[in-house]
């Protein structure tokens, strides 16, 4: 698992020997589908199998998920981590004695989302847990996890995956060969959002933004109104998401007692716009890093680099939109981006859309 990640490695292999001193927390960053879900569990595996009478046995069932002293924990909702998901689960379990073996381990997936107060309840198990405790923590988004948490945590490096093995395994997904290519490349890495790009919905936004490139590049904002089409895109996910997170409430709400339910629905409806908001946040951000990357490829058949086009299923199309310098390109890229960073500041969506494509336009157009 640790062969194509050299940092990894040689921050585990140690830690690992017989002599070796594991830290108390890591804190794994990588691209999404680079393996770190896989190595957390085998590193959990390792420390819950070490001293004790059957490590063979504890392996199996650390890596099948069943270890009574491995606790896991991913968002509420998927998206977001509450209080909830690591005051019992993880802060108060941190303080008990191990079940059987002689070591605990928590591991919490996507940590670049707990919230400030979910954080500070963590900050104490950080910084001094037990000597028998020992934290995994995952994150896609190192840049985005609290300096509070990343300061505390042992960083290990997980290298992305070569994009010919992303294509290779979207391949086997029924994606065809120059589609597959495509997502890989404009994935950046990340096999997980190549995924999301090969599915119903990428294709979708991967169209809306192909529209918006094209609209601002024939100088036909105004007529097309390209932002209107992307926008829905983001939207569609995210009324895909909130119908997914209702079916889960209604069910789990069956569960409680009629004098709960108020508050339990009260719960959920809150945590179904928050997830809701940060899935479309991140879908209108993936949009415009694509419409971002079309430019590229516009300016690499400029340059005669077209082995270096990410778009590989679009070429045709992409040679139709020729003829603007690199430099207003690059401009154009600054643009995509400049917004991209605004969105941070709870601008509104529509209009901060709408101003890109016309700046566009005025920088591609003559």
């Amino acid at each position: 698992m640790l062969d194509r990640h050299p940092h990894a490695r040689s921050v585990l292999s140690p830690a690992l020997a017989p002599d070796g001193q594991p830290s108390h927390a890591y804190l794994f960053h990588g691209p999404g589908g680079s393996g770190k879900r896989a190595a957390a569990r085998e590193l959990a595996a390792e420390l819950l199998a070490a001293d004790g009478p059957d490590p063979g046995g504890a392996r199996r069932r650390a890596v099948a998920g069943v270890h009574p002293d491995l606790t896991w924990v991913a968002p509420s909702g998927a998206h977001e981590i509450l209080v909830s998901d690591i005051d019992q689960p993880v802060v108060a379990a941190a303080s008990k004695t191990p079940f059987e073996a002689a070591r605990r381990v928590f591991v919490i997936e996507r940590v670049d989302e707990l919230g400030d107060e979910a954080a500070n309840r963590m900050l104490k198990t950080l910084e001094e847990p037990a000597s028998y405790v020992h934290l995994i923590l995952l994150t896609d988004r190192l840049v985005d996890v609290l300096p509070t948490i990343r300061s505390r945590c042992q960083l290990v490096r997980f290298d992305p995956r070569p994009e010919g093995e992303i294509a290779a395994a979207l391949r086997e997904l029924g994606v065809n060969g120059d589609s597959a290519l495509s997502c890989a490349r404009l994935a950046l890495g990340d096999a997980e959002r190549a995924r999301e790009l090969a599915g119903e919905e990428g294709i979708a936004l991967r169209h809306a933004a192909e529209g918006f490139a094209r609209a601002t590049r024939d100088g036909e904002a105004g007529v097309r109104r390209p932002w209107v089409d992307l926008l829905g895109a983001v939207r569609a996910r995210g009324d895909a998401t909130r119908s997914e997170l209702e079916g889960r409430a209604v069910a789990e709400l069956e569960l409680y007692p009629r004098k709960e339910r108020k508050r339990v629905e009260t719960e959920w409806g809150e945590r179904i716009r928050r997830v809701r908001r940060r899935v479309e946040t991140s879908m209108l951000d993936l949009g415009l890093q694509l419409v971002a990357l079309w430019f590229a490829d516009l300016a690499y058949l400029e340059w005669g680099a077209e082995d270096l086009v990410r778009n590989r299923d679009r070429r045709a199309i992409l040679a139709e939109g020729g003829g603007v310098s690199p430099d207003a390109l690059r401009k154009a890229i600054e643009l995509v981006e400049d917004t991209r960073q605004r969105f941070q500041l709870n601008v509104t969506e529509e209009l901060a859309c709408e101003a890109l494509a016309y700046r566009i336009e005025q920088v591609l157009t003559p």
